[in-house]
């Protein structure tokens, strides 16, 4: 049986796999916002022996295609499904949440198993009764919640509750010597499908508290439960407290580590930015040094221009040839006061193969 119109568009848009799990399908676009307000109930659902019900009026079921095309407001489709609801959770919302949607107009009664009934045909339960019922009683698409529902549809029980639809995953569901329980309520045309949650179940749960059971039992204790509330023996109570020690000592260190590899890292960033710069300011350190004393320095050009300056001051340029030469007179004779030699003649009066005479003066002599 094909989902009706409803039931796919106020489901969510999921992408996973081209379709959601519980007949979520794919969407194309994005789906209209809905207005600011409040979807959900304000109270819980009421039991099923809290609703009064007409009797006066004749139980006439619709029929699935009266049902699709929808009902008067005061005549609504009946839908029932039911189930244990242990650990209640979004595999179980979501298969009400069909349920919910199968109609335009649809009011869900759930059934919830009681404990006695459940543990003699499936097995033991976390939650007791009380707590199931409450939990489905909270569920936004519930409308009635039936308490100890039977594990088995009856017609008296169908009649009772007026139900049209009985809502279920079509999987065959083997239980009290029987290959299918829902098989009776197929034949009458009474069953409408639903999908399960992959991924996700009670008994998944439960798998993973016994896989960790270690890690919840350490964990409560530590939050103050007592060993023999979590039913740990004294050995293992030893045992989970050296472990929590050991834990502790490992995130520490782990920390330290850490924190250890953070400096590190910061260590090597400013290292690397120190010889970054170190490189930068010696690379211009040299081409400054090269500038100044390289073999085309400024230095070098200095001293070049220092030497031509100093030597052009030493020896400074020779008058041109051209210049007029001017006779110079010769210098006056004069008698040498202590000397007994005569002076020396004058150049033109000695003779040509005479030696010439030097006189020297010294400081003492001149004094």
């Amino acid at each position: 049986m094909e989902l009706p119109t409803s039931s796919r568009l106020n489901t969510r848009k999921r992408r996973k796999d081209g379709s959601g799990p519980n007949g979520a399908a794919e969407l194309d676009g994005i789906p209209p916002k809905m207005s600011r307000r409040s979807l959900g109930l304000r109270e819980p659902a009421p039991f099923s022996d809290e609703v009064e019900i007409d009797y006066s009026k004749p139980y006439i079921r619709v029929t699935y295609e009266e049902a699709m095309r929808g009902t008067p407001l005061d005549r609504p489709v009946r839908v029932y499904a039911d189930g244990i609801f242990d650990l209640f959770h979004s595999g179980h919302a979501r298969a009400l949440m069909q349920a919910k949607n199968l109609f335009p107009n649809t009011y869900l009664i759930v059934g919830v198993c009681s404990d006695e009934l459940t543990h003699n045909f499936k097995g033991f339960t976390v939650m007791n009764e009380n707590e199931r019922y409450d939990a489905v009683q909270h569920c936004r698409y519930v409308d009635e919640v039936v308490r100890n529902a039977p594990w088995t549809l009856t017609p008296e029980f169908l009649a009772e509750h007026r139900i049209d639809f009985v809502a279920h995953d079509d999987i065959p569901y083997s239980s009290a010597g029987s290959d299918d329980v829902y098989k009776h309520i197929k034949e009458a045309g009474m069953f409408a499908p639903t999908q399960r949650t992959e991924g996700i179940s009670t008994s998944d749960i439960i798998t993973r508290i016994v896989r960790d059971y270690d890690v919840y039992a350490r964990r409560n204790l530590q939050r103050g439960y007592t060993a023999k509330e979590l039913n740990v023996s004294f050995i293992n109570e030893k045992k989970y407290h050296l472990q929590e020690r050991v834990d502790k000592v490992k995130k520490r260190v782990k920390d330290v580590e850490e924190k250890s590899k953070e400096f590190v890292q910061k260590v090597e960033e400013k290292s690397i930015d120190l010889i970054q710069k170190w490189e930068e300011k010696s690379r211009e350190f040299i081409g400054n040094f090269l500038e100044m004393f390289g073999p085309e320095g400024a230095l070098k050009h200095m001293l070049k221009e220092g030497k031509g300056r100093m030597l052009q001051a030493i020896s400074p340029k020779q008058s041109p040839s051209s210049s007029p030469t001017h006779d110079r007179s010769p210098s006056p004779s004069f008698r040498w006061p202590f000397s007994t030699k005569t002076p020396p003649s004058s150049p033109a009066n000695r003779s040509r193969n005479e030696p010439a005479v030097t006189y020297d003066i010294s400081e003492d002599e001149e004094d």
